[in-house]
């Protein structure tokens, strides 16, 4: 085995040091395998198999005393051993910086840092602008696996979020709901699917199911950089096309990509990464679950879906607004990892930013707040022609969960989040009343879109700044966290 020059493992009382040391382990350990592997495809065979290490982080206790904490996260369940592995540190510096200061002032015993016991693959070392496979030949491309390792599905799966992991008789509590190799996997699918790299991703996320809300978000973006005293440093587009705000040292850069990803991703990006990144995601629940099993490594402060939906009440209006407090599920995608008789709860500081928003844009209060306003549940399918169903058909369950609309992804992307313990919410838009015989039609289409849609967006934002100005920590609610939780956010 050819392997990076051991390091033994290191105690810290302080997080910056001890996320300096990561750093460290993570460089050596990646830039180790980065060699090999360009000399591998120059044609020198490795004499053995080469291997490199993730780092990892540890924390032993043997009291289930700690200090008083107001947030939900923080700390571990009690006494015992407790570790996760670690990866990009440079993406995640703030973060892991945070997760080990509160870690150290709530239990008050030094942090472990050396390398754990998962292996990198090889494809997650590769940098940004390599691309391996392509230049190997047919001979070299059989020989890879026995000489590197390569992803391992067994060691990426969600069963610490889903809350099924047990740990064998010897082995750590885990510290955070995903490995570094399940963290790498969902890098990867990111900068595939979003056309965007994950550091230019900020902590408040806004997804959308139609290309007029990505329009309108471009056309603000664009706005904002040509004003000298935006809150925002930069717009980020697919391709990673940069446009700095005016009078920053930023320069621009990426290049725009001869066709969209599949879920095209853009970002206002502010210096403490807690801007807003809106994704298209297009329609339908499978891309709804794809989208969001990637986005949750980053830990976001919050996600909210803005769509439109098929309004199920005779009182609604087209474009009215629908505040969901509730989900019926008939997604699908979710049933294996969530079963359906688990609650998706409404929480509390989201619904009530959505509403303000609401009330800010439209300077409607009171009853007049309640004539474009509904609170209610959203049934989310996955037959986008439930429609055609013989009748009476799904619209009796509709009706006996009293729901007030329709879509087809609200539910999954709340439902993940609360899997994946990030704060969400969903404020649709009614486009089309199918149950009433209003459904969409080109001319009705474009009159709705004109008038809603960059509403609907400002509702958004406003809510986003809403949510920003309360603090992350008030937003990630203890009915998130179960029984006996991880300690990272």
């Amino acid at each position: 085995m050819i392997e990076a020059p051991f390091t033994p493992r290191q105690s810290f009382s302080d997080a910056p040091a001890a996320l300096a040391h990561v750093q460290a382990l993570y460089q050596a350990q990646v830039g180790h395998l980065r060699h090999h592997l360009q000399a591998f495809v120059t044609g020198q065979m490795p004499a053995a198999r080469v291997r490199a290490w993730y780092p990892s982080v540890r924390l032993v206790t043997d009291t289930v005393a700690r200090a008083e904490s107001p947030l939900s996260f923080g700390f571990v369940a009690g006494p015992g051993a407790y570790e996760t592995t670690l990866t990009r540190p440079d993406v995640f510096a703030g973060y892991y910086r945070e997760q080990f200061d509160l870690l150290l002032r709530n239990h008050g015993v030094a942090l472990e840092v050396g390398l754990g016991n998962q292996p990198i693959p090889v494809h997650f070392s590769v940098a940004e602008n390599d691309h391996v496979e392509g230049s190997l030949s047919t001979q070299q491309r059989g020989r890879l696996r026995d000489l590197f390792d390569l992803p391992d599905l067994a060691a990426m799966d969600d069963g610490i979020a889903n809350g099924t992991h047990e740990p064998g008789p010897r082995e750590p509590w885990p510290l955070a709901f995903f490995t570094a190799p399940r963290v790498d996997y969902s890098l990867q699918r990111l900068r595939h699917y979003t056309g965007t790299l994950p550091e230019h991703f900020q902590n408040f996320v806004l997804f959308t199911n139609y290309q007029f809300y990505v329009d309108e978000f471009i056309r603000l973006g664009h706005e904002l950089m040509s004003d000298p005293g935006s809150p925002y440093e930069a717009f980020v587009e697919p391709g990673n096309v940069l446009t700095p705000r005016a009078g920053s040292a930023l320069a621009i850069s990426g290049q725009a990509p001869p066709r969209l990803p599949q879920m095209p991703a853009y970002h206002l990006k502010r210096s403490d990464n807690s801007g807003i990144t809106l994704v298209n995601i297009g329609v339908g629940p499978a891309n709804a679950k794809n989208i969001t099993d990637h986005i949750a490594v980053l830990r976001p402060h919050a996600w909210i879906m803005l769509g439109h939906c098929a309004g199920l009440r005779n009182s609604q209006q087209l474009g009215d607004y629908v505040l969901a407090h509730g989900y019926v599920r008939e997604d699908h995608v979710l049933d294996e990892e969530l079963p359906l008789w688990v609650p998706i709860p409404p929480l509390a500081e989201i619904q009530v930013a959505l509403e303000q928003a609401v009330a800010d844009v439209t300077q409607l209060r009171g009853q007049a707040l309640k004539t474009i306003l509904r609170t209610g549940t959203v049934a989310s399918t996955d037959n986008r022609n439930w429609e055609l169903l013989p009748h009476p058909g799904p619209e009796r369950r509709f009706s006996q969960s009293r729901a007030v609309a329709l879509d087809m992804e609200s539910a999954t992307i709340a439902a993940n989040g609360f899997r994946f313990r990030v704060p969400y919410g969903t404020l649709l838009c009614v486009s089309d009343k199918p149950l009433h015989g209003e459904i969409k039609l080109p001319g009705m289409a474009n009159h709705f879109y004109r008038e809603r849609v960059d509403q609907h967006l400002r509702i958004g934002l406003r809510a986003v700044e809403l949510l920003r100005q309360a603090g992350a920590g008030s937003l990630h609610s203890r009915k998130l966290r179960a029984f006996a939780e991880v300690a990272f956010q």
